[in-house]
């Protein structure tokens, strides 16, 4: 997958926030060299988060994110401010644009107070510096540019790639397989699968196999039995997607380590070991409890859906409870659950991790417990145990 073509939820998103007329947008196009905002001396021309997917060196696939400002005005002002404190939630590095011809003002330093709160990489740029001289020292995470000059700009994206880091790449599977291992996937193709191509985590995980010199056999359900009865050797696992796991825990030899295309998202992108615990709650449901299914896309539903026709049917068979379902999808996402028993999410594939992990922690501080679809899915047809197998060392260290 090259660096145009790599998924939202695999880049870096870098969040640019301040007060309107702070010279965000012009900025952005400055950095991106790209009209990608409206600009405008007219206060407010942003009105909501506008994002683009590019490569940004040093760094890589970025996504960058034109935000409102800040100080909005009035009831459509107050929403706009409510979407650039949701885009703080996916936000991994955050820019505070202000107007370097002042000292910055209560709301953004109250900005500040967010970003450290949040424990989130930022940095101040004082924009506009074409109108006054720069000062002979600036903190380490602040710099004057220009964006009508191009003053500083490269300096700027240095800076940027600098407060990014260099974290370990993380791996969907690889990092558990050996070179030469072979690994099976069962990808059904049913009504719910798009025609003609391959779902985003299915596409991520034959490239993660392929990166680790390891080989992909691909098959349906029915021809899973005649695929590893023709593999010389026995494969380092089989990956199935959730919703037939009980058809091919069937098939597959109890030697042979299975699991899911969503556990293997959850690892990848949330909390192993709270989503692990968060299934035992289904077992403890009781008659009128609520829970929330939540999907991190937003799709086209078949009349047999996964996430709001076979889950709640799925877990009214498991617990024998009369259970009622909230649902949620693409970026909505309550702040607080307190009222739900139990939240069962997706494996977060179009999210990036930083909004996963988030959502995983609203969950936590509101007392709710939460699962993924595949460990959901597993623990209601008896297999949640082989199903994780693979993680049990992490889980343990955990």
């Amino acid at each position: 997958m090259g660096l145009n073509e790599t998924a939202s939820g695999q880049r870096v998103h870098i969040g640019f926030f301040g007060l309107r007329n702070s010279g965000k947008s012009s900025l952005v196009n400055r950095i991106t060299g790209q009209e990608m905002s409206l600009v405008s001396d007219v206060a407010g021309t942003t009105t909501d988060p506008v994002k683009k997917a590019m490569e940004l060196l040093p760094i890589g696939p970025v996504v960058i994110i034109d935000t409102p400002g800040f100080d909005d005005e009035g009831m459509l002002g107050r929403m706009r401010v409510e979407k650039t404190r949701e885009i703080l939630r996916r936000t991994d590095i955050a820019v505070l644009v202000t107007d370097a011809s002042r000292d910055l003002v209560e709301s953004e330093k109250e900005m500040i107070e967010v970003f450290r709160e949040r424990k989130l990489p930022y940095i101040v740029v004082f924009n506009k510096a074409d109108l006054v001289p720069e000062p002979d020292s600036v903190t380490d995470n602040g710099i004057y540019v220009s964006a009508l000059d191009g003053k500083n700009i490269d300096e700027l994206k240095e800076l940027i790639g600098k407060t990014a880091g260099r974290e370990e790449e993380k791996r969907i599977i690889g990092d558990i397989l050996q070179r030469g291992d072979n690994v099976v996937l069962v990808v059904p193709v049913d009504e719910s699968a798009p025609k003609g191509r391959l779902i985003l985590p299915q596409q991520q995980t034959i490239r993660d196999i392929l990166d680790s010199g390891c080989t992909a056999y691909i098959c349906q359900p029915g021809e899973l039995e005649g695929v590893l009865e023709n593999l010389k050797d026995k494969p380092a696992a089989v990956v199935t997607d959730s919703q037939a796991f009980e058809k091919v825990a069937e098939t597959v030899p109890e030697d042979i380590p299975l699991t899911s295309f969503s556990i293997l998202f959850a690892r990848y992108k949330g909390e192993l070991g709270i989503l692990a615990e968060g299934a035992a709650a289904l077992a403890k449901l009781k008659d009128k409890d609520r829970v929330l299914v939540s999907e991190g896309c937003t799709h086209h539903r078949q009349c047999n859906d996964i996430g709001t026709v076979k889950i709640p049917g799925w877990v009214r068979e498991y617990c024998g409870k009369d259970i009622s379902f909230d649902f949620t999808s693409g970026n909505s996402f309550p702040d607080n659950l307190c009222e739900y028993a139990l939240n069962i999410h997706c494996g977060g594939c179009m999210l990036n991790e930083k909004e996963m992990k988030y959502r995983i922690r609203v969950c936590t501080e509101s007392g709710v417990p939460v699962v993924n679809y595949g460990m959901a899915i597993a623990k209601m047809h008896g297999i949640f145990e082989r199903s994780i197998e693979l993680f049990k060392d992490e889980l343990r260290a955990e």
